[in-house]
């Protein structure tokens, strides 16, 4: 007769959920017989289900000691390590388990976990890939292997990924919770919303799913209160630093920064140790414009876990956008030394180079990134950029025109497009291009459709219909564009309202071709319904202006007599009169390569002899003269400017306008004055188009002077001198 196996009535009385029993068995063996390993194991088991972690590790490290090469054992100490915060040591288990067993699954998929936890994203994906080559039809892996892909914002694999597991497991409401979360940050809410439902169907207590399909529910536009549900119920759940993670990102997604900090630092006080959720919380704070408090909390994430690839690259791109320029290089190059050919990290490499005009450094990263992924829409339409500056037009085309191949709904490659044909004169093709503009998907969208309760003008007949012209972009596109309003009335249009911001009113209430000039901050509640409406700087393409159909009469606007003979008197009447703008916004984009550093640069100018010159300074950005003295031959009128209205009859009063790229030159323009305007070397505007010393725009009126060298106004400032010397000595 066999004699009996003593782990059998242990093993017996664990399945029947009678662990106090079990481990009882255990304690009472006689003292000559050695538990085995298995029996050791089923007793640390039991350990664990009475919550008793200290007991069940010494259990374990008894059967440990037993057979120091049971794999299994080692994987079943990383599982108790690991949820014992113990992490660094539940990874060595694990990796004992794997050098004994290298096929062993369960093992694989909870290194993978622990390293997903804890911000090692790439050897979590290669666990889980592992994992699922020695075990093809395992649902968690392909689960969790999914939620790494969505913190990676790499959409369609987090959703196969999440598809799959469901499809494996029906009855899985994790899944189905986690493909519905994915499926709301991509924008399809309706099928969020099918997913979440069947999640709460197969576990109505789900309290996360019950989180996320509020949220769901409530956006776009719908009430607070679902989200107040949704986080209650999140910090509710009994995983609730992993709920109230999820919650955090989808309120982060959703545009509810305050209540995503709040989930975030809720879970922090949960799971501090998860570096994974301050590396998001610091993704929101840089959002929210709290630079220093997000590079702490990327810190914090790098400190938990130094090779945290992802944190470092959001790291350098802080530091890119505070111009930290050492730093950001450093965070780049340990990010690549963690990922040597990343096309992501090669593509921000190549940014910094080009921002510190390392322009071949530059090509070299952009390219080493499309060796790798030959589509990317963002390398193709950088390395675009970098050809454009560089000159090499040909090439530069070539690149802008595969990203949008490559990707048609990418917007910038088409406004970089359409913003470089129409420098280099082929309006036709540039206008169309240039409507990517205000497409929602752009980086930094350049306008907003307002919501006015008509439709956009689309090309429709305009007999007999009324029109809204919509402001957009700076003063000087509204001063230029404007324009166009008669053509509009000749399309047939029985009323145009011209709506413009606040400090155009004045110069443009007559303007010809408008029925009615608005304000733009009386726009709300002032503007009766139209037929349509359309963007000042659509008007161009709508009446497919080429080269040699732009409406270039001139003068299309005239300055207020009245304000002419208030600022007469001041500007006196001896001398030639010529005024000056050395400064634009400093909001604008170029702003730094557009405006010289300061008045001094235009010191040549003052060896002229026999001219006044004249500060029109505060008509463009609020600031007066301030680096004017009185040796200076400079009378300061910005002060007294208002509006552009006082702008423009002082431009009427002069005999030539010297400025930088500014609303200034358009003013003049317009009025038909003669102006000189000095152009930047980097990013000229297109409308000056390449290579240019006159304006199409304004014929006759502008000239043009543009640096050979980016920052070189010295040059630039010296011609202006030696021709203003030709021009006052005219007969």
């Amino acid at each position: 007769m066999d004699k009996a196996n003593p782990a059998d009535g242990v093993i017996a009385l664990f399945n029947e959920g009678r662990f106090e029993e079990a481990l009882a068995r255990v304690a009472d063996a006689p003292p000559d017989a050695v538990p085995g390993v298995e029996l050791l194991n089923i007793a640390a088991a039991c350990a664990c289900a009475l919550a008793r972690p200290a007991q069940a590790e010494q259990y374990w490290r008894l059967a440990l000691q037993r057979d120091p090469a049971h794999a299994p054992t080692w994987n079943n100490l990383g599982i108790l390590l690991q949820q014992g915060g113990r992490g660094a040591e539940a990874e060595a288990a694990y990796h004992e388990a794997l050098a004994l067993q290298p096929g062993f699954a369960d093992a694989h998929y909870n290194l993978g976990l622990l390293l997903q936890q804890s911000g090692a994203l790439d050897a979590a994906q290669a666990c889980y890939q592992r994992a699922l080559a020695l075990r093809p039809g395992h649902a968690d892996t392909y689960n969790n292997l999914g939620a790494l892909y969505r913190m990676r914002e790499q959409w369609p694999a987090a959703l196969a990924c999440f598809r799959q597991a469901a499809a494996l497991q029906p009855e899985n409401a994790h899944a189905r919770n986690n493909l519905g979360l994915a499926l709301a940050q991509v924008g399809r809410m309706d099928e969020a919303e099918a997913a979440l439902g069947r999640a709460l169907a197969l576990q109505p207590g789900f309290a996360a799913a019950r989180a996320n399909l509020d949220l769901v529910r409530q956006a776009p536009g719908r009430g607070a209160q679902a989200r107040h549900r949704s986080v209650n119920a999140a910090a509710a759940d009994p995983d609730d630093a992993l709920a109230l993670h999820q919650c955090a990102d989808l309120l982060q997604t959703s545009g509810h920064w305050a209540q995503a900090e709040a989930c975030y630092l809720d879970a922090l006080e949960r799971a501090p140790e998860r570096a994974g959720l301050h590396n998001n919380l610091a993704v929101l704070q840089s959002r929210m414009g709290r630079l220093d408090a997000a590079e702490a909390s990327y810190r914090r994430a790098l400190a938990l876990r130094p090779d945290y690839a992802e944190a470092l690259h959001n790291l350098a791109m802080l530091y890119m956008r505070q111009r930290r320029h050492a730093l950001a290089e450093r965070a780049l190059r340990d990010f690549l030394a963690l990922r040597p050919d990343d096309p992501d990290g090669l593509n921000s490499l190549g940014n910094l180079h080009q921002q510190m005009h390392r322009y071949a450094d530059a090509e070299q990263c952009y390219r080493r990134a499309l060796a790798r992924r030959p589509s990317d829409p963002k390398s193709l339409n950088n390395l675009a950029v970098l050809l454009q500056h560089e000159g090499r037009a040909e090439e530069a085309e070539a690149a802008y025109r595969a990203t949008i191949d490559a990707d048609p709904g990418y917007p910038e490659a088409r406004w970089n497009l359409g913003f470089m044909l129409l420098a280099r004169g082929r309006l036709a093709e540039g206008w169309p291009l240039m409507e990517a503009r205000y497409d929602p998907a752009l980086a930094h969208p350049i306008a907003a459709r307002p919501v006015l309760g008509f439709p956009q003008w689309r090309d429709e007949s305009l007999a007999g219909r009324s029109i809204v012209v919509w402001p957009e972009q700076g003063f000087g596109d509204q001063i230029q564009f404007v324009r166009y309003l008669p053509k509009l009335k000749a399309a047939g249009a029985s009323r145009v309202t011209l709506v413009c911001q606040d400090p155009l009113v004045p110069l443009l209430r007559d303007a010809a071709g408008a029925d009615a000039v608005l304000a733009l901050s009386e726009a709300a509640t002032r503007l009766p319904p139209h037929d349509y409406w359309v963007f000042m700087l659509s008007l161009p393409m709508h009446f497919r202006t080429t080269l040699a159909t732009i409406p270039a009469a001139l003068p299309y606007l005239a300055p207020d007599p009245a304000r002419v003979r208030r600022w007469r008197p001041r500007l006196g009447a001896d001398g030639v009169r010529v005024g000056l703008v050395w400064r634009g916004f400093g909001g604008h984009v170029n702003d730094a390569n557009r405006s010289l550093p300061d008045l001094a640069c235009l010191a040549p100018l003052w060896r002229v002899p026999g001219v006044v010159f004249v500060s029109l300074q505060r008509g463009m950005d609020g600031e007066g003269a301030g680096a004017a003295t009185p040796d200076l031959p400079l009378l300061d009128l910005g002060a007294g400017i208002a509006d552009f209205a006082d702008t423009a009859a002082i431009v009427s009063l002069l005999d030539l306008v010297v400025c930088v790229d500014t609303a200034v030159a358009h003013v003049a323009g317009a009025f038909g004055k003669p102006c000189w305007v000095l152009l930047p070397a980097v990013h000229p505007d297109w409308r000056w188009m390449e290579a240019r010393a006159d304006s199409p725009w304004y014929p006759g009126v502008l000239k043009l002077y543009r640096q050979t060298a980016p920052g070189d106004w010295r040059t630039v400032v010296d011609a202006v001198a030696a021709d203003l010397a030709a021009w006052t000595s005219r007969p």
